[in-house]
């Protein structure tokens, strides 16, 4: 249904890296979904009343606070598309990842609420009142809660969607609540064991499960969470494939929402090159980093030595200190500077998140190897963590 109706309604729908294609998707799901919620709303709470049963009708109101959930990603959606402006130039993407959030919490919110109506069933049971109606309305549930999360999985993977992957996560805990609503149902028909004050307690802490996870892949980005090894190793491949970039590092990923990526790095370039056709080089990179993956990337020039015995000597001696330390330990920028009476070895050690030395503990482990090889060797060592 999706499918059909985003060739009606979208125009250009498999244009995805189009701002307003994107919002089109999460406004025509938003719609869908808070259609197919209350719809579902009122078929399990006329379920509930006529059987009497608290894991019924509290399903029915999880499925009302579905349906404000899609109203908050088709707001967030919408509000996500709008063009930059003085007080935010880089958009307003970061919204869909907070409306993620909200539908998170709503989640999570339900799921409690579930947890204390069940407590009170399971303390005071009453009898349940069977009939095929509510089996059909429960089995017809089932399968359109099960619809409704695969396709927003399929568009949040397809747009790269928090807000949707979050929506599908409540759709796929709302199948397996069902689930769990039908088979309590059934056994206290068929059995007289009154477990559906239990069932709703595993639904409820499922719930809960689900939205704290659906939580979790929404506050990452919003703290700023390291970028994707594939978008990393793609960024790599375009800028190492010009021969008049040595190498890279200090790339950092900012991301402001869904298609709102810049990067910035920095490339190095032989010292003996010409500037004017280096930096011609430099704002090709750029182009294409912008035009194959959507970004906007700022490119700082760092000229090394190349060719230089000397420089390459040290720069080994360098790399044999900091692998005695530990493997993890990597290093840029490195240049010499000779004078009468020292060198000084100037150069920059990155080290990941978790190392155990500080970075003054770390400098002063790096320049005492190094002297042992000359005492007239000096450090200038800047220390910084992997971005990526």
């Amino acid at each position: 249904m999706i499918t059909l109706l985003s060739r009606l309604f979208i125009k250009n729908s498999e244009d995805i890296r189009d701002a307003k294609v994107r919002q089109a998707y999460g406004i025509l799901c938003g719609a869908v979904g808070i259609f197919l919620n209350l719809c579902l709303f009122a078929g399990k709470f006329i379920a509930g009343f006529i059987s009497n049963s608290i894991a019924i009708t509290a399903d029915a109101f999880n499925n009302l606070s579905d349906a404000g959930s899609s109203i908050i990603t088709l707001i967030g959606f919408k509000m996500a598309g709008q063009k930059p402006d003085p007080d935010h130039p880089f958009g307003h993407g970061r919204i869909e990842y907070i409306s993620g959030l909200l539908v998170s919490v709503i989640i999570l919110l339900m799921g409690l609420e579930l947890l204390k109506s069940s407590a009170v069933k399971i303390l005071h049971p009453e009898e349940l009142t069977f009939s095929p109606v509510i089996l059909v309305i429960l089995l017809a549930s089932i399968l359109v809660k099960c619809y409704m999360f695969f396709y927003n999985r399929k568009l949040g993977k397809k747009l790269d969607s928090s807000a949707m992957l979050a929506t599908g996560t409540d759709s796929l805990s709302d199948t397996l609540a069902t689930t769990v609503v039908l088979i309590s149902t059934l056994v206290a028909h068929f059995s007289g064991l009154a477990i559906d004050g239990w069932c709703g307690v595993a639904v409820g802490l499922f719930i809960c499960y689900a939205g704290i996870n659906a939580a979790k892949d929404t506050i990452s980005p919003l703290l700023g969470q390291a970028p994707d090894k594939e978008f990393v190793e793609q960024v790599n491949n375009i800028v190492m494939a010009h021969e008049e970039v040595i190498g890279i590092h200090d790339l950092i990923v900012h991301n402001y929402g869904p298609g709102r990526v810049l990067i910035s790095l920095h490339a190095e370039v032989p010292a003996d090159g010409d500037i004017l056709s280096l930096h011609d080089v430099i704002d090709t990179i750029e182009h294409e980093l912008r035009d194959t993956l959507d970004c906007h990337a700022v490119i700082h020039m760092d000229p090394v030595q190349v060719g230089d015995k000397e420089t390459e000597r040290l720069k080994g001696i360098v790399k044999e200190c900091l692998g005695e330390i530990d493997a993890s330990l990597t290093m840029h920028d490195f240049r010499i500077v000779s004078g009468p009476t020292h060198t000084n070895l100037i150069f920059d050690v990155v080290t990941p998140y978790d190392f155990s030395m500080s970075d003054n503990e770390l400098i002063s482990e790096i320049t005492e190897k190094i002297q042992q090889d000359n005492p007239n060797y000096y450090t200038v060592i800047e220390v910084d963590k992997k971005f990526v």
